[in-house]
């Protein structure tokens, strides 16, 4: 009952290619809407330093959730050492830093760099900021507590996109590869302590 449905490495080259292919999909729609989902892109030190900083507060939060007990949350801790925890144990961390920066950079081009300027040329930037999160966080809906904490994550993305009063999509990609990397390994640590004890 605890094995994973996908032998890990499968499952790793699985998660990377469909993360990947994000990006095809976001320059494709980006052709259709005539948007370069590349063009906030913006390589600076300020940029880097925003998005390590930025990393930090959601770390935290995802620490102190680990800490409650409340079922909801149970459920969603369930949910995630039970679909990710087997599959990405036998990785290296370094594997774990490869996905979570190809979830990063893919999921955000095709989220705040294609899909929020999309909305917001139509409905303006609070439309854009909020249709596209909720878009996210039904992509991410494995429950509902669980949709809304990633429209809620997504949201914090997404005012990172203008961060400083400046657009930079690379501030919200560093922010969402490094929280993606530390969930990875929090969740394989946990998956590893509670198959310890059985």
């Amino acid at each position: 009952m605890n094995e994973p449905s996908l032998d890990s490495d499968n499952f790793f080259k699985t998660a990377c290619y469909f993360e990947s292919a994000l990006v095809l999909v976001a320059i494709f729609l980006g052709w259709i809407a005539e948007i370069n989902p590349f063009e906030f892109i913006v390589f600076s030190e300020q940029a880097l330093i925003n998005g390590i900083m930025g990393t930090l507060p959601l770390c935290v939060i995802f620490l102190a959730l680990n800490q409650i007990t409340a079922d909801p949350l149970q459920q969603i801790r369930k949910i995630l050492q039970n679909t990710l925890g087997p599959s990405l144990v036998k990785h290296h961390w370094a594997d774990l830093f490869v996905l979570a920066a190809i979830a990063g950079i893919s999921e955000e081009i095709l989220f705040r760099g294609l899909i929020q300027p999309w909305i917001e040329n139509s409905w303006g930037v609070m439309a854009g900021l909020l249709v596209s999160s909720l878009i996210f966080g039904l992509v991410h809906a494995a429950t509902f507590l669980y949709f809304i904490m990633a429209t809620a994550v997504s949201i914090y993305l997404g005012l990172y996109l203008d961060y400083d009063s400046t657009r930079n999509l690379l501030t919200p990609i560093i922010i969402h590869g490094l929280y993606d990397f530390f969930a990875f390994v929090v969740i394989v640590r946990a998956y590893r302590i509670e198959q310890q004890t059985k």
